[in-house]
């Protein structure tokens, strides 16, 4: 289950991350400025961003299985109606539509991992199955501009609708975790909410939300930024790209095990919170020089790490009957969060550079540390 779950979201996420990975053929090819490239690379977020409540409710109420097949099928749909399109604007209602059913394995990712694993080992499980997310992300990366640059557009992606295919084809192999019985005390109507009366749960979204940003930023424009300031090639650029991704999937697990060890999982968010704000502004300053790829490295690792560890937080601290729409709540904040970043940095790089673009989310990353919670117990 655990590898099903990640294949899904591993595969939605390749299809989601294609437009910002056009960037640099549409902006330093086709003149395509960086606000409209970075609105086609917004749009599956917005997708994502609209449906994740509504995907939560859907697992709460039918199960992991329904809602990944139908997400991914939808995934599946709206990558082959890019395929058919060369207009700007409909290719970006179509990566839209991929973004509604990419929402479908974030808001069954949590209860696949509390479901099948034991609370000792769930740090790991949830690190495990967060490597889709930078996986997918560096398969994008080392795919879509070099066949690109290569093929061209549409075969780049024919390429990445066949996995979405695929993916939703596996999904029919997932197993709906068993529920415990609901508690006399309900009476046959819903569960306690977990969000009355406390605020843990609403600052761990907020506080996911800001870390969004340099995740964001990273992610967006590390690719234009190493062509377009550092001179490097589309192959050599795409490949450092991927290859830091395949590293903050190791970083995800590392602080996901790490996690488990301490028995917390916001101790261990709050120090990830430190070194994102930190190594930003050091790429802030040094983005200029041979120094700041380094950090740029550093970064992509660093600035994805806290993901697992707010998911399994909130799982824990949700349970089992508001996993789901707690999920779609998490994900709503961080992917309205997300949307902004492209458009946003894209015009603070056109007006100040690539240094006030990077500093600036630094700032952001400082304001996330102040919003994480004093940790809470893990919930079997």
């Amino acid at each position: 289950m655990l590898a099903v779950g990640m294949f899904g979201q591993l595969a939605g996420t390749l299809v989601v991350s294609t437009p910002p990975f056009l960037i640099p053929h549409l902006h330093l090819t086709e003149d395509v400025s960086l606000v409209s490239a970075g609105a086609l690379a917004a749009a599956p977020t917005v997708g994502t961003m609209l449906s994740l409540v509504a995907w939560g409710a859907v697992v709460d109420r039918f199960g992991e299985r329904l809602a990944m097949v139908a997400g991914l099928s939808l995934v599946t749909v709206g990558a082959a109606g890019a395929f058919t399109t060369s207009s700007l604007t409909a290719l970006g209602a179509w990566f839209f539509l991929c973004g509604l059913g990419a929402a479908s394995t974030n808001a069954a990712s949590g209860r696949l991992v509390v479901g099948w694993f034991p609370v000792r080992r769930r740090g790991l499980a949830m690190g495990i199955r967060q490597t889709a997310l930078p996986l997918g992300v560096g398969a994008a990366a080392l795919l879509v501009p070099n066949v690109v640059d290569a093929a061209g557009l549409r075969p780049a992606i024919l390429t990445v609708t066949a996995s979405a295919a695929v993916a939703t084809l596996a999904s029919l192999a997932i197993v709906d975790p068993p529920r415990p019985e609901r508690p006399a005390a309900f009476s046959g109507s819903r569960p306690d909410n977990p969000y009355r009366g406390q605020r843990t749960l609403v600052r761990i979204h907020v506080a996911s939300a800001l870390l969004v940003v340099p995740q964001y930023a990273i992610w967006t424009f590390m690719l234009l930024w190493l062509i377009d300031a550092h001179g490097w090639s589309t192959t050599a650029a795409s490949a450092l790209v991927a290859v830091t991704h395949v590293l903050s999937a190791g970083g995800r697990i590392g602080v996901g095990w790490w996690s488990d060890r301490l028995g917390s999982r916001l101790r261990p968010m709050r120090w990830v919170a430190i070194a994102a704000a930190a190594v930003m502004l050091g790429l802030g300053l040094l983005e200029g020089n041979s120094l700041g790829i380094g950090l740029a490295v550093v970064a992509t690792v660093v600035t994805v790490a806290d993901n697992g560890l707010a998911f399994t937080a909130v799982a824990e601290r949700a349970g089992p009957f508001w996993s789901g729409r707690a999920f779609g709540i998490q994900n709503t904040g961080q992917y309205l969060t997300a949307a902004a970043v492209p458009p946003v940095l894209g015009a603070v790089v056109t007006a100040a550079g690539y240094g006030w673009a990077f500093g600036a989310v630094a700032v952001v990353a400082a304001f996330a540390v102040a919003a994480i919670p004093e940790d809470v117990a893990a919930l079997d």
